[in-house]
This record gives C-alpha cells, structure tokens and sequence, in this order.
C-alpha cells in the first residue's frame, strides 16, 4: 500500500506504531514490540526519531470535562479589527484557560476558537470580561455545542 509520508520517510512500521499508540498511549513499548514482532529497542528508536522530526509532538491524558464539572463546549468566531492584530490578540486569548483551542482561519472570522466551561454564567463570564477585553478583537459569535459526536485523530491507515 502506497503512503504519502515521504517527507518523513515514515514506513509501515512507523505508521503501525503511531496507529497503535494513538489509539492508546498507555500501552508500553515493550507490548507494542510483541505485537509487531520487533524488538522494544526497534520501537524506542524509532518514536525518538519521529519526535525529533515533529510528527509526534507529545502525549497526554484525555479527561472528560463535564465529569469535572465543565458541562459547556463553544464555538467562537472572533472578527479582528485588523488582521495585523492575530499575534497580540492570540498573545491575549492563551493566558484565558477556558480556550482549548485556536484557529486562525480564512472565511468571515479571523480566528475560530473553541472554549470549555463550567455553566451558562461561567460562559457569560468568560465572553463579556474576558474575550471582549482582548484587545483587536471587534465582536464575537458564539456557537454552543449541544453534543460532541465525533471526536478523532486522522487515520495513518
């Protein structure tokens, strides 16, 4: 099967490692090496060469935010006064916790942000005394998720 990851010359054995370990980070290298019938060295020598060359940049623990207490997901589309603003306004918007993630996109927003919350009021808070104080940003549109449906990593396969 023909891939397209020559840039990094990964093989096949690469993407069934990666394949393996993005579906569960948890398991050792040691399991992944019996799987695939190489030795644990084989395994550890080549993550360490995908992380030197970006393609892995790190692992973590995944949480589910509602059974800590955060029950609301939103979508944001922040309109930028100027586009010259992205770097001090992305500046601004990394030091709010509540933004897990950034997009600087084309289309009618300049930057598509996704935000987790405790509650409405919360939300409310973070909207109206922390993104509005930002400044760049001209006005936002808020997007609530009611469920999330699909939540993935792209498929090396």
């Amino acid at each position: 099967m023909e891939n397209n990851y020559s840039n990094y010359d990964l093989d096949n054995l690469d993407i069934q490692i990666l394949s393996i370990l993005m579906n569960d980070a948890s398991i050792p290298y040691t399991e992944i090496a019996k799987k695939l019938i190489v030795s644990g060295g084989t395994i550890h020598v080549r993550m360490k060469k995908m992380e030197e060359l970006g393609i892995i940049k790190g692992s973590n623990l995944i949480i589910n935010p509602q059974k800590v207490g955060f029950d609301i997901t939103a979508f944001l589309g922040i309109y930028l006064e100027k586009g010259s603003q992205y770097s001090d306004a992305v500046s601004q918007l990394k030091e709010i916790k509540e933004v897990v993630e950034l997009h600087y996109c084309t289309g009618q927003y300049s930057i598509f942000a996704k935000i987790i919350c405790r509650d409405t009021v919360h939300l409310r808070k973070v909207l109206n005394e922390d993104i509005q104080s930002v400044q760049g940003i001209q006005r936002t549109e808020t997007i609530i998720s009611l469920e999330e449906s699909i939540k993935r990593q792209i498929s090396l396969v």
